[in-house]
C-alpha cells in the first residue's frame, strides 16, 4: 500500500532541493530593503492617514507596491549585473562632481533619518517607561555590536527576523481592533481620493515613505555584498517580489488599525505614539502593546539599515573596501562611518529639549530632493549595454520611467508642500 502512495504522489523536480538553497541563500536583499522601508516616519506616515482618511489611502498602498517591485528589480539588475554598487557606478559613469553630490546629499538624508530612527526607539521604549538617555545607548551599542561583530549570515536573518516581527504585530493589531474588512477591500481598488491640499499631502507622503533614495542604493550594495550574479535574477526577482508585497501589506495593516479605531471615533493623532496609546482603550491593551513593539522593532530594522548604506555608498563612491562580510581590520573605514553615524544621531538625539519634528522635516526634505535624482543615475545606468540580458528591456524600461515621472512630481509636491506648511 505504502508502494502504491508513492508512485501515486507527483515527484518533485530532481533540482526542486537545489533551487530551494539558492532561493533561501539570495533572499535578503529585497526583503530587508523592504521591511525596513516601514521605520519610524513610515510608521507615523500610515498612522496619520488611517486616523485622517481612514481606509481612503489603501489604493495608493497597492500602487506603491508594484512601484517598489519596478524600481527595486531595476537596482537588483544592477547589482547582478555589474558587481558594484550605486555609488561606483555613478562615479565611472558621471564622474567626481556627481558622486561628490550624489554622496554629500545621500550622507545628509541619511543622518536624519537615522536621527528619526533613535527617536523612534525611544518613543516605544517610553510606553513601557524607558527613558530616552537609556534607550538610545542600548540601540546604539546594539547595532554596531551587531554589524560589527556577528557574522553575515546573523545580521541578514536578524534583520528579516525582525521585519517579520513587525509584520505579525501589526497584523495582529489591525485584526483586534475589528476593522470593516469589506469597505477596506473595497478601498484598496476604489481610489477614494479628496480634492483638497491635506488629501495630497498624505498621498505624497505615503508614497515618499515607501520608495526611499537610500532602498534604492542598498538593495544593490547588499546584493553585490552576498556575491550574487546574474544567474540568481530568478530568485533576487522573488525577493524583490516578497519584500515589496510584504512592505505594503505592514502598511495596509496599519492604516486598517488606525482606520478601525481612531478615525472611526473622530480622534486625531500627531505621531505614532498617539497611534500606540490611543489604540489602548479603543482596541485593547493587546493591541497597544502590539503596536508600540512593532514600532520597536522597526525603528530597530531602519536603525541598522540605513546607517549601513550611508557606509556603503560613502566607500563604493571612492573605491574603499565595503561589506559585513570584512572584518574591522579589513575595512577600517567603512566600519568607521557605520560608527560615525550611529554614535552621531544617538547623541544627537539626547539634545534636551531637542525638537524633534523639524528633524523629521528636514530628513523627508532631503528624501524627496534625492529620490528623483536618484532614480533618473538608475535609469540611465540600466541600459548599458554591459548588462548583457539584464540590461533593462522596452517594457521595464518603459515602466521605469514612468515610475520616476510620478514620483519627481509627487515628491517636488511634497517637498513644496511641507516648505508651505513648515512655513506657516
Amino acid at each position: 500500500m505504502t508502494g502504491v502512495a508513492n508512485r501515486l504522489r507527483p515527484r518533485r523536480p530532481r533540482g526542486f532541493r537545489r533551487q530551494l538553497r539558492i532561493l533561501l541563500v539570495v533572499l535578503g536583499p529585497g526583503l530587508i530593503s523592504g521591511f525596513a522601508d516601514n521605520d519610524a516616519g513610515g510608521i507615523t506616515t500610515y498612522s496619520l492617514a488611517g486616523a485622517q482618511f481612514g481606509y481612503g489611502l489603501l489604493w495608493a498602498l497597492l500602487a506603491t507596491a508594484v512601484a517598489l517591485g519596478i524600481t527595486q528589480e531595476l537596482g537588483a539588475r544592477l547589482g547582478l549585473g555589474t558587481g558594484q554598487g550605486l555609488g561606483g557606478l555613478i562615479r565611472e559613469r558621471f564622474g567626481v562632481r556627481w558622486t561628490a553630490f550624489a554622496v554629500l546629499t545621500m550622507l545628509a538624508a541619511n543622518l536624519g533619518t537615522t536621527v528619526a530612527e533613535f527617536a523612534g526607539i525611544a518613543t516605544a521604549l517610553s510606553l513601557f517607561g524607558v527613558p530616552v538617555q537609556a534607550s538610545a545607548v542600548l540601540a546604539a551599542l546594539f547595532i554596531v555590536v551587531l554589524l560589527g561583530r556577528g557574522s553575515f549570515g546573523r545580521v541578514q536573518y536578524g534583520f528579516v527576523a525582525v521585519g517579520l516581527a513587525v509584520s505579525v504585530a501589526y497584523a495582529v493589531s489591525a485584526v483586534l481592533a475589528r476593522p470593516d474588512w469589506g469597505h477596506a477591500l473595497t478601498s484598496l481598488v476604489v481610489p477614494g481620493i479628496q480634492p483638497n491640499a491635506a488629501y495630497l499631502l498624505a498621498l505624497v507622503g505615503v508614497v515618499g515613505t515607501t520608495i526611499t533614495p537610500w532602498g534604492q542604493a542598498f538593495i544593490q550594495s547588499y546584493i553585490v555584498d552576498k556575491g550574487l550574479g546574474p544567474g540568481d535574477l530568478t530568485p533576487s526577482r522573488i525577493d524583490v517580489g516578497l519584500g515589496a508585497l510584504l512592505t505594503n501589506l505592514v502598511a495596509a495593516f496599519i492604516v486598517v488599525a488606525c482606520a478601525a479605531t481612531l478615525w472611526a471615533n473622530g480622534l486625531t493623532i500627531s505621531d505614532a505614539a498617539g497611534a500606540a496609546t490611543a489604540l489602548g482603550p479603543l482596541a485593547g491593551t493587546s493591541a497597544k502593546v502590539l503596536f508600540g513593539v512593532g514600532l520597536l522593532a522597526a525603528s530597530l530594522l531602519g536603525l541598522g539599515t540605513v546607517p549601513l548604506t550611508s557606509a556603503y555608498f560613502a566607500c563604493e563612491a571612492f573605491g574603499w573596501e565595503s561589506g559585513v562580510h570584512w572584518r574591522w581590520h579589513q575595512a577600517p573605514v567603512f566600519y568607521g562611518l557605520l560608527t560615525f553615524f550611529v554614535g552621531f544621531a544617538a547623541l544627537f538625539v539626547l539634545i534636551p529639549g531637542l525638537p524633534l519634528f523639524p528633524v523629521m522635516f528636514l530628513a523627508q526634505v532631503f528624501n524627496g530632493l534625492l529620490l528623483p535624482i536618484i532614480l533618473v543615475f538608475v535609469m540611465l545606468v540600466s541600459r548599458d549595454r554591459r548588462l548583457g540580458p539584464l540590461r533593462s528591456g522596452p517594457v521595464l524600461g518603459a515602466l521605469g520611467w514612468l515610475v520616476t515621472l510620478l514620483v519627481s512630481v509627487l515628491s517636488v509636491g511634497f517637498v513644496v508642500s511641507l516648505l508651505l506648511g513648515f512655513a506657516g
